[in-house]
């Protein structure tokens, strides 16, 4: 069996997953089926293997990781029992997100540019990054990895991220001059330099942004109605949602608005960008009117 989980990881691989933690649990999973003797997937020994989780959603994570190999070597080799995946009975909840206003925006920049030491660099480049996330709905990884080299005519390179994948991301000409008027203070820059910086040169850490946008949030008195802290990486939420809301009407056309934007943001699956839809209620209320008015459509004829 460990053969075949090597040729399904190797070949999960070609199509852009990383496997780092699946080879891990599907090669744990691999040698305990061997000291039982079995060179097939059972179900109670792949059940029994995921007990083995310290906690419910660990439990649960492993019986997936083994419920996705199963699904793929069964079409081959129907010898390969397929177990339950909701055995463990647990279900992944995504955090609600915090949308940001524009006017909760503009407050975070205008207090990353009164960062210390004033008149420093150290201000701009948050004020700037903080811009820059809000303009484009960037991964914080993606943006902090930026060299100069990415910084192209046709907008932003972003290379080998999250599933490896690579994609041009257009910025607005607004965005545009902003980042230019950064790069021009900041001075002058080429090749693998990071565009923003600490103040030895380095690509900025992400411990160290997110500690300092952290106490941006708290400095301008954003809450929100969830009572969980807004983070960094709402900011690509907001841009998502906003982007959303300027949908055009019809299935059509929101259909084709939808892949766009999932291939803008550099989602490896549209579901990651459906969830969005969720994300406010005026979202969920448009949801609830095009249902209801399809169904109208549907009864009529």
């Amino acid at each position: 069996m460990l053969e075949t989980i090597e040729t399904y990881l190797a070949l999960r691989r070609t199509t852009g997953f990383a496997m780092s933690n699946a080879e891990h649990l599907l090669k744990s999973f691999g040698a305990f089926a061997a000291e039982r003797g079995h060179t097939h997937v059972h179900t109670q020994t792949a059940i029994d293997w995921a007990a083995l989780g310290p906690s419910i959603a660990q439990r649960d994570a492993r019986l997936k990781a083994v419920c996705r190999f199963a699904r793929h070597i069964r079409i081959e080799d129907a010898r390969h029992e397929l177990p339950p995946a909701n055995h463990f009975g647990t279900r992944k909840r995504r955090r609600p997100p915090h949308i940001y206003s524009g006017t909760e925006i503009s407050r975070l920049i205008e207090a990353a540019g009164q960062l210390r030491p004033q008149g420093g660099l150290r201000s701009l480049t948050y004020a700037t990054l903080i811009a820059l996330l809000a303009a484009t709905g960037l991964r914080i990884s993606e943006a902090l990895k930026l060299t100069f080299t990415d910084i192209t005519s046709d907008g932003l390179l972003i290379r080998e991220t999250k599933f490896r994948k690579t994609r041009l991301v257009p910025l607005h000409e607004t965005a545009a001059a902003g980042l230019q008027g950064y790069l021009e203070r900041r001075g002058p820059g080429s090749g693998d330099d990071p565009v923003f910086a600490d103040m030895h040169g380095r690509p900025l850490r992400y411990i160290a942004v997110k500690e300092t946008f952290d106490r941006l949030v708290a400095k301008v008195g954003i809450r929100s109605t969830s009572g969980l802290r807004p983070r960094l990486h709402d900011l690509r939420h907001t841009f998502a949602v906003r982007a959303l809301q300027g949908s055009p009407s019809g299935r059509t056309g929101c259909g084709a608005h939808m892949v766009a934007l999932a291939t803008y943001m550099g989602h490896v699956n549209i579901y990651s960008t459906y969830w969005y839809l969720e994300a406010t209620a005026d979202l969920v209320r448009d949801i609830a009117v095009s249902g209801e008015a399809f169904l109208s459509e549907g009864a009529q004829a």
